[in-house]
């Protein structure tokens, strides 16, 4: 039974480090970007990222399968399709207002919180 040749995890952090990140391009929708990993890198991932039909390209990734793979980017962002010619380039994109809407959900948050504490204030002073 052939072993597996373990792997130099400096390796690893080297080809982590060398992810290269395109600029953002966008459509009245969306904001989108591609990540292209190091092919030693891609070699690495996990069987269970790929898709089944054995065609070596990755089925689509959950944000904690990618990041999980060292891809380092900002909340909001999916992994949308896969570019057969090119398996280790994966396409993200997300809502074009993203950054405005996390804002408004962040202020809404507080608020309510602030609301439900002044409402358990009131109710102790009764």
């Amino acid at each position: 039974m052939a072993q597996k040749k373990e792997v130099d995890p400096a390796k690893v952090e080297e080809w982590i480090e060398n992810i290269k990140y395109s600029d953002r391009y966008s459509d009245d929708h969306y904001e989108y970007r591609h990540v292209i990993l190091p092919k030693p890198l891609f070699k690495m991932i996990p069987k269970a990222f790929f898709n089944p039909d054995d065609s070596g390209t990755l089925r689509l990734l959950k944000e904690h399968e990618w990041r999980g793979i060292g891809i380092t980017q900002s909340l909001g962002w999916e992994h949308y399709e896969v570019h057969a010619p090119e398996p280790h380039v994966l396409l993200f994109r997300r809502a074009k207002n993203f950054d405005e809407q996390a804002r408004r959900q962040e202020l809404m948050k507080q608020q309510q919180l602030a609301a439900s504490g002044k409402a358990r204030v009131a109710a102790r002073r009764k």
